[in-house]
């Protein structure tokens, strides 16, 4: 892991029109939030190769939040071959070092963002994070011998892929309305969210992700998650198909429409090695993994 980004470093990585719609943005106030305190700490020690469980356990037992939350997310059945976990350092050792620190980047994003100003829409918004970013798991550990994608990493991506709502809720007061996100079954349309705006909630989420030392392929996704015909790298492509699967099957078990299915299918499941004709049962199969687990939250 590098030892820091800065905002202007990762924004090079963008095309002209990306550059100029970020600069833009920051200068009108969007803020890219720090890594919270027990990230920053667990990533400095990874860094330096420092190892000892003991040690990487005591620092995520600094915030109890976050500790507590970490149980909650081993308790996906993703995670039941390694289950039952008693401690953190269990959790450490069982899970693997790497993997517990996403999980942790993925839990801490929760404290990014005012809960106060729209709270109907903040709480909706963690709701369907946490849903898809489970979801994601779920298929990652169902499909890892042909995606090779792990569960730490889709629930890392699952949480993240939409963080950018949450900063450009922040700076535009009317962005709630304009998006109609306190609607049953309403999220964020990329063509309104441009011409009202002239933003991108994708492009301000990578840099969330490129900030707070996310892989890139992950990144890439957050970027990419909408449009996964625009990837080419197969990593990053996978790990979009695997978010568009897990938004899919959420909006499956909310009987809403979806309405980007139809166009990315094709693309999502051959990304996937899945047909349409065993769609059905992969989704029952994944449902009914995340119903259990969401029951022991």
């Amino acid at each position: 892991m590098s030892a820091g980004n800065s905002v202007f470093e990762i924004t090079q990585s963008l095309d002209d029109m990306g550059k100029e719609r970020v600069k833009r943005l920051l200068e009108g106030g969007v803020k890219i939030p720090p890594q919270p305190r027990v990230v920053e700490e667990l990533r400095k020690l990874i860094a330096r190769k420092e190892m000892d469980v003991r040690l990487l356990a005591r620092t995520i037992n600094q915030d109890p939040g976050v500790a507590a939350m970490l149980f909650k997310v081993v308790g996906n059945a993703a995670y039941r071959k390694l289950q039952p976990f008693d401690s953190i350092e269990q959790i450490l050792h069982a899970v693997g070092v790497q993997q517990t620190y996403h999980l942790v980047q993925a839990i801490t994003l929760a404290s990014i963002g005012d809960k106060k100003k729209n709270a109907a829409v903040y709480e909706a918004f963690w709701a369907r994070s946490q849903a898809v970013g489970q979801l994601a798991m779920l298929i990652a550990d169902e499909r890892i011998a042909v995606c090779n994608i792990f569960p730490d990493q889709a629930y890392l991506a699952g949480i993240f892929h939409d963080c950018g709502v949450l900063l450009l809720m922040q700076r535009f007061p009317t962005y709630c309305s304009e998006m109609r996100l306190s609607e049953q079954g309403r999220w964020v349309d990329l063509t309104a969210e441009d011409g009202k705006f002239n933003a991108d909630h994708c492009v301000v989420g990578y840099l969330v992700g490129r900030h707070w030392h996310l892989p890139e392929f992950i990144c890439d996704g957050i970027r990419h998650h909408h449009h996964i015909q625009d990837i080419g790298d197969h990593q990053a492509r996978t790990m979009v198909a695997i978010l568009s699967l897990a938004i899919d099957i959420y909006y499956r078990d909310q009987r809403v429409a979806n309405p980007e299915w139809d166009e990315i299918k094709e693309s999502v499941l051959e990304e996937l090695g899945l047909n349409e004709e065993a769609l059905p049962e992969f989704v029952d199969v994944i449902l009914e993994r995340f119903h259990v687990a969401m029951a022991d939250l």
